[in-house]
């Protein structure tokens, strides 16, 4: 993911504005988040117990939902910083689980550490009594000829009553690949688990996930020549101690010696320099954080002060046209779902709420989220003046003084609003809501919903006190040209 960073000029504002979001953004829109994860080596890492994520794929067994796994362990992480294809399926995954010793270390280097180890040879067990309890089938696709039956074979044995929905050794071409999806598609397997190898595995399921009717999909590696009895396990007192990892160098010193030694010290290198790359970053998002809040605080204490006579001056106004408060509180969403009350001068009259169902035909937004109109006619003559120049919300700058919002930021969201927002959409989340930002003088209601939330995505993701006080430089001549504002 490339950024460009954000500089005092209008240029770099225009940026924001010609923002598009790619697939690989902040937050991932295209990945489907299905439980708690960390970030180790720019990858997403299920962070569940073994027990809780057998659990969490039963679930999504039982209503059927689409789920690819991918196992990381640190020769995984090495591939996957040469190969883009490899990278690319590894994020596309619904779920990477951690394998081994060195995704733990580099965990811990990130400062999230990983406290289990979901390695796949110790989860299978587990995972074919849930899936014998379920009454789910399972497929074994990969290793040599012989291999996938001798691996059903030994799973049936140390779980009786497991469900075998059938088996295919791993040597095929791709002349073959569609004769393999059918056989798959025919046999009607709740799971399909694919033996071939890093990275040939999880790039071909990234490939053809799409066209395998299994809900459940996972690249496991050299499993199958473990559960056959092909390849022997290390000793349980090895495993234990999370030295299996020698135990096999020593067994095959010749195919293994660049894995384990020159791999390991590569990984090893890389994890320190991605560790110390998320501290120097997570320090520099504290202090950037701090900064703002700073700014917040003394801006928004000598605003409200400077401006207390138009504060005053328009609540006498409001009060001396219309029965009603002189402010509106309302439910707004903020930095991460949270709600919180907001405040503005009333610029409506009181019933604005009870009549909004017979306007909703009339709106002049069609994105289908949010409600803008331009005559409405629940807004009072005062309401009218006081929204075109944007005095109705000045007692915002109270929410900034409590910490609810910010000077700068997306504007806060209505519940029901956020309630149809996508995956994309729920970005502007991110961030402390601000009663101005990039929306706010580049347009306001004329620019489409969609370009708003790119807008706002793209200053969350660039933000710095430069930015902030560039937007609130051009704020007031955006408050006078009055463009937008309705």
């Amino acid at each position: 993911m490339v950024d460009l960073p954000l500089t005092a000029s209008d240029e770099s504002l225009a940026s924001i504005a010609a923002f598009k979001p790619q697939t690989t953004t902040f937050c991932q829109p295209t990945r489907e988040e299905v439980g708690p994860t960390t970030d180790v080596l720019g990858l997403q890492l299920l962070t569940l117990s073994q027990s809780e994520t057998i659990d969490l794929l039963i679930e999504r067994l039982n209503h059927r939902a689409k789920t690819r796994i991918a196992f990381l362990n640190a020769h995984c992480a090495n591939v996957a910083s040469t190969d883009w294809q490899y990278r690319q399926a590894l994020e596309s995954c619904t779920l990477v689980l951690p394998d081994g010793i060195g995704i733990e270390m580099a965990s811990r280097l990130g400062g999230d550490p990983i406290k289990h180890d979901l390695n796949g040879t110790d989860l299978f067990p587990k995972l074919c009594d849930a899936l014998r309890d379920a009454d789910k089938s399972v497929f074994f696709l990969g290793g040599r000829p012989g291999i996938a039956e001798a691996t059903a074979q030994a799973a049936v044995k140390t779980c009786p009553g497991l469900r075998i929905a059938g088996t295919q050794h791993g040597y095929f071409g791709p002349q073959d690949e569609t004769a393999i999806i059918d056989q798959i598609n025919v046999a009607r397997p709740d799971v399909v688990l694919v033996a071939m190898g890093v990275p040939v595995q999880d790039t071909w399921l990234a490939r053809v996930g799409a066209r395998i009717n299994a809900p459940l999909l996972a690249g496991v590696g050299g499993l199958f020549d473990f559960v056959s009895g092909a390849t022997p396990r290390a000793p349980a007192w090895v495993r234990k101690t999370r030295l299996e990892w020698a135990y096999r160098l020593i067994q095959e010193p010749r195919r293994m010696w660049k894995r384990y030694l020159l791999g390991n010290i590569a990984f090893v290198a890389r994890a320190l320099a991605h560790g110390w790359k998320r501290r120097s970053a997570a320090r520099r998002k504290t202090l950037s954080l701090a900064l703002k809040r700073a700014l917040d605080l003394c801006a928004s204490a000598l605003a409200i002060t400077a401006l207390s006579p138009v504060l005053l001056l328009t609540a006498l106004s409001i009060r001396l046209e219309s029965r009603g408060p002189v402010l509106f509180r309302q439910q707004r969403v903020g930095e991460d779902g949270t709600t919180f009350e907001m405040f503005k001068f009333r610029s409506m009259y009181t019933d604005a709420e009870a009549r909004l169902d017979q306007l909703l035909q009339a709106n002049d937004r069609n994105d289908g989220v949010t409600f803008k109109l331009k005559h409405d006619p629940r807004v009072t003559g005062i309401g009218r003046w006081i929204r075109k120049y944007s005095i109705d919300e000045l007692p915002q700058l109270f929410n900034v003084w409590r910490g609810d919002m910010s000077l700068v930021g997306p504007r806060p969201a209505l519940q029901r609003e956020v309630e149809r927002y996508s995956a994309l959409d729920r970005e502007r989340l991110c961030g402390k809501p601000g009663i101005t930002g990039i929306w706010q003088v580049s347009g306001r209601a004329d620019i489409p919903f969609q370009k708003m939330v790119e807008m706002d995505v793209r200053y969350l993701k660039t933000r710095t006190l430069i930015t902030d006080l560039v937007i609130l430089a051009r704020t007031p001549l955006a408050v006078v040209s009055a463009r937008g504002a309705y």
